[in-house]
């Protein structure tokens, strides 16, 4: 049984400058439109970072869940983390036996996916996504991922960052959302090297961090594994998003520059 951080997700209200930003600080190129998340009042874009995608939703109708969502946490901002796992039938049932609601159920026979959407209000933090890909090559860190398209490794650039390492999930209680998530995703729990709350996923780390900056429980952050950090600041420098050496903004995110 595995569970792999596979997608991170952000919603924005203007997708083209959340897209101008991306490219220009991760050097990133676009390689999927789902016209599918219109059914949402959504719009959306993917871009691969080495196996893993980082996704914008933007509103294009009122109301929508997203757009209530930038309301509610004062601007664009962290939205989904997306796992792919292995048994999402087991997971189905573990998350009930937890009483946690599923929000959605996606199953799309045709791209061999299956996968659940928890309802934020029984995880907290973020929505939490369990997806199974169910075709040949699936159980491969690179193998294919339905919601990216199936030609998305010809749009992998890795000249400035390789990968995400790890999200940062923000609370005002940092202790008792990682027992929960720990608790769904059936992980121990331990602290990290900066004391931490923490789960390991196989390639990843999902840390819980105290929420600071005034806007409550949420997705914060994720990290980067930087090839060329000095290109990815000088990108953000162009684009207004450096924070400092160690981090930038995108779509809402505070993207930690590591490596």
């Amino acid at each position: 049984m595995w569970i792999r951080l596979r997608q991170i997700a952000v919603v924005t209200s203007d997708l083209l400058k959340t897209a101008l930003d991306v490219q220009t600080v991760l050097g990133v190129e676009a390689c999927h439109i789902d016209p599918g998340v219109g059914v949402f009042g959504l719009k959306n874009t993917l871009w691969p970072i080495g196996n893993q995608f980082l996704e914008c939703v933007t509103p294009v109708t009122s109301p929508t869940a997203g757009g209530r969502y930038i309301e509610r946490r004062g601007g664009d901002t962290g939205y989904m983390v997306i796992n792919q796992v292995d048994d999402v039938a087991s997971r189905i049932a573990h998350v009930g036996e937890l009483g946690v609601r599923v929000a959605n159920h996606m199953e799309y026979d045709k791209g061999g996916f299956e996968g659940i959407q928890l309802h934020p209000a029984d995880t907290g933090g973020s929505f939490f996504e369990m997806d199974q890909m169910k075709v040949e090559g699936a159980e491969n860190v690179d193998g294919p991922w339905w919601p990216a398209g199936s030609q998305w490794a010809d749009f992998s650039r890795t000249e400035r960052v390789r990968a995400i390492s790890a999200a940062e999930l923000q609370a005002v209680d940092p202790e008792r959302l990682a027992t929960r998530w720990a608790q769904i995703a059936q992980l121990e729990l331990h602290t990290d090297n900066a004391g931490n709350p923490a789960i390991e996923f196989d390639n990843a780390s999902i840390r819980f961090v105290e929420a600071t900056d005034g806007r409550g429980d949420g997705l914060g952050g994720i990290d980067v594994d930087c090839v060329d950090r000095d290109a990815v600041l000088a990108g953000a420098e162009q684009r207004d998003c450096v924070v400092n050496d160690e981090q930038v903004l995108l779509g809402g995110l505070r993207v930690y520059l590591r490596g």
